[in-house]
């Protein structure tokens, strides 16, 4: 990818992987210091390397080339059994929730949302560890 908004994907890219420094972004994408340096003065950044980020993480191409457009990819659309589907499984949890008293509601919502900040902290752990894993292969040469 050759253009003025190379550093802008390095930005975004940054955001995506959790990193702040250029040292720690070439850690992330598991490239040597001098290859993201290498990017920056040709103003360039690899076309296929943004594609596999994106469809790794579900990032949307148009977010992470362009700037445009919602962060995440959409969805793939679902066929009309799966929505169904889908529909009944959510009608039948409403219908059970609203069986519970508060106090179970309470619970399980605080459930819900530390399942969801454990599933975000082992993201960051995973990324942590490939940084870790890189720094110590760069040490090892």
């Amino acid at each position: 990818m050759r253009s003025k908004k190379s550093q802008a994907v390095l930005t975004r890219l940054k955001q995506i992987t959790g990193t702040t420094s250029d040292a720690s972004l070439s850690s992330a994408l598991k490239i040597s210091p001098q290859t993201l340096s290498s990017w920056k003065g040709r103003d360039s950044t690899p076309y296929s390397l943004c594609v596999d980020i994106a469809q790794a993480r579900g990032i949307s191409l148009d977010w992470l080339l362009l700037g445009e457009g919602p962060v995440l990819r959409s969805a793939p659309a679902q066929s009309a059994e799966e929505n169904q589907d889908n529909a009944t499984r959510e009608n039948t949890i409403l219908a059970l929730w609203r069986l519970l008293n508060e106090e179970d509601r309470r619970a399980i919502q605080h459930a819900l949302e530390e399942k969801r900040r454990l599933r975000d902290m082992e993201l960051q752990l995973s990324e942590m560890a490939a940084i870790l894993a890189t720094l110590q292969q760069s040490k090892e040469t």
